[in-house]
């Protein structure tokens, strides 16, 4: 046991008596839990029919995400007879990646699942 002045400002000094190998231990395991940073992953969805100005707007959305560090995942929905013509969606996914080159990578390629068509984008290291 140690004795520790806490605040050395006040009138009186004020001293604690604690385990100072403890206390920075704490401090540490404190300091390690506020630099950690998880990844969280973002979604943004489209359609085939989504017009080029409102694309663009979600297209900035998902480059605010990307630089706070999460991972965006792009989903594009197919409804009725669209989903015979997935070459429109990867166009669209095509230039997605064209405009996000210098702030992501592709983790994962666009790929269909049923009625939806996903790719995932992740930060790039700077």
């Amino acid at each position: 046991m140690d004795l520790v002045e806490v605040s050395p400002n006040e009138s009186p000094p004020v001293c604690r008596i604690i385990d100072w190998g403890r206390h920075k231990y704490e401090q540490r395991k404190r300091l390690k839990k506020q630099q950690s940073h998880e990844t969280v992953l973002k979604e943004v969805r489209l359609r085939p029919k989504t017009d080029d100005n409102d694309r663009q707007i979600k297209i900035n959305r998902a480059r605010k995400f990307l630089e706070q560090g999460h991972k965006v995942q792009f989903t594009m929905l197919f409804r009725g007879r669209e989903r015979a013509h997935p070459d429109i969606a990867m166009n669209i996914f095509k230039a997605i990646v064209e405009g996000l080159t210098e702030l992501a990578k592709v983790e994962r390629a666009a790929r269909i699942d049923g009625r939806r068509m996903t790719m995932v984008l992740t930060p790039a290291k700077r």
